[in-house]
């Protein structure tokens, strides 16, 4: 049986149950002694504490198993009302049993009866007050319990939810990749077979870093990268696109050192880049430019990473009914969704756009999230 599916133990509610029944005997002791009149008088309030509370204490102890039953199903309000009813009963009458036999083992038959007629009504009533009170700290305690589990299994649920589709989300990522670059080096093969031998060099890299930030231990793979791996990534991306676009593809990198060694999730930057490259270099004539800056900002203290590019630019937000492609594609809806649940809404990401400004897309990685 696994941890979360064993019983909790109910070792903490029969601490608390001694604890109360300890206080509550102390607490009589100190009423029932007269302390002025000498240690005899003492040690009356302790035979009269441990009388008169012994027998509820020891029936008490049949109330969580009580409670238990009771709250196995649900009962209508009329049949839950008649069991407590009947419960009830069986504590008064098994109080007065005790204290019965107690006095009669102590006291004989005659002062037994005469007690038993004079203290029935006091501890009939007391009887139901205890009673109701031993079920509203029994099932108080089971119902606590029963929502500190559901409570538990709905975050671990939603652990378990956010993983799967963290690990779907990279799914998604890592073949849009593939498909485009694997054409770029079907492309290269047929024009320059030499310099499809080196880009191939570069793809295997790629490769590698591909399937070591999607082989980890967790649901999504390695959760964190460096910012340098991930720019020796795009790095390599970038060589095969220039290859294929030649001179029409102009970089400009503005990295500050500070910040390399920052972590982010894997595959952050290169969806961005490979947006820019074939939805806003590609298309045009004469090219244009991908910048790719990195810089730490502060209040509060984050790391900045921005790709923009020069190209033909779009309305953005684009409407309802425009294509994936032209929304950003699959790599920006799924790099959105990726921070929402990598992050819980505290990494921002933004787009912005317009016809003839190009498109650039900010990111802000709160610095308590990097993990070195």
């Amino acid at each position: 049986m696994t941890s979360a599916s064993r019983p909790a133990s109910d070792r903490p509610v029969w601490l608390a149950y001694a604890g109360l029944c300890l206080l509550c005997w102390a607490l009589y002791v100190m009423a029932g002694t007269e302390w002025q009149r000498g240690a005899w008088h003492m040690w009356k309030g302790l035979y009269l504490a441990s009388w008169n509370m012994g027998p509820p204490i020891a029936l008490g102890c049949a109330g969580l198993p009580w409670a238990r039953w009771l709250q196995r199903r649900a009962r209508p309000v009329p049949q839950l009302l008649a069991l407590h009813a009947a419960g009830a009963a069986v504590f008064v009458i098994g109080w007065q049993a005790l204290d019965y036999a107690a006095s009669v083992g102590f006291y004989g038959l005659e002062h037994s009866n005469a007690t038993l007629q004079r203290m029935m009504l006091w501890q009939a009533m007391w009887g139901v007050f205890v009673y109701v009170a031993l079920m509203l700290g029994f099932g108080g305690a089971l119902h606590a319990r029963r929502a500190n589990a559901v409570a538990l299994g709905a975050a671990r649920a939603e652990a378990a939810l956010v993983k799967a589709e963290l690990a779907a989300i990279s799914g998604k990522l890592n073949p849009h990749f593939l498909f485009n670059t694997l054409n770029s080096l079907l492309l290269l093969t047929r024009r320059d077979p030499a310099a499809a031998e080196q880009s191939l060099l570069r793809f295997s890299r790629m490769m590698r870093y591909i399937l070591s930030s999607s082989g980890g231990t967790s649901a999504g793979g390695t959760e964190r990268v460096t910012l340098q791996e991930e720019l020796d990534f795009v790095r390599d991306y970038l060589e095969l696109e220039s290859l294929r676009l030649g001179p029409r593809l102009k970089v400009e990198w503005q990295i500050d050192p500070a910040t390399v060694h920052d972590a982010i999730p894997p595959l952050t930057l290169q969806p961005l880049v490979e947006n820019s490259v074939l939805h806003g270099i590609a298309p045009q004539v004469q090219g244009g430019t991908v910048r790719i800056h990195a810089e730490r900002v502060a209040s509060p203290e984050a790391l900045s990473l921005r790709v923009d590019d020069d190209g033909a630019g779009c309305t953005w937000p684009p409407a309802e009914s425009k294509t994936a492609a032209k929304s950003g594609g699959v790599g920006l809806s799924a790099l959105r969704r990726r921070f929402e649940l990598d992050f819980g809404g505290r990494a921002k990401l933004s787009m912005t756009s317009a016809p003839g400004a190009g498109f650039q897309v900010h990111i802000l990685i709160p610095q308590a999230e990097l993990v070195a």
